[in-house]
């Protein structure tokens, strides 16, 4: 399995929908492949964190820059007249 067919699969492999064949491959590629593995692991923690409902608090620097970064799209989409 290459790591294009891999992420192709991704959504019902963390489903836990894909034909258990398949998942051998998949299990096999994730062992060896450091990408995919990353991938898939952040893709297990964005949905535990979803399932769990709570906050997450957000660093105060990443927050005020992504504050800023908004700011600066609304005031290029929306200038004042």
């Amino acid at each position: 399995m290459k790591c294009e067919e891999l992420l192709t699969m991704l959504n019902e492999y963390v489903d836990g929908t894909v034909d258990p064949a398949v998942c051998e491959e998949f299990e096999k590629h994730l062992a060896g492949c450091n990408p995919c593995q990353v991938v898939v692991d952040n893709i297990r923690q964005t949905i535990t964190l979803y399932k769990d409902g709570q906050p997450y608090a957000m660093p105060v620097k990443f927050r005020e820059q992504m504050h800023d970064a908004l700011r600066k799209k609304w005031k290029e989409k929306f200038p004042k007249k």
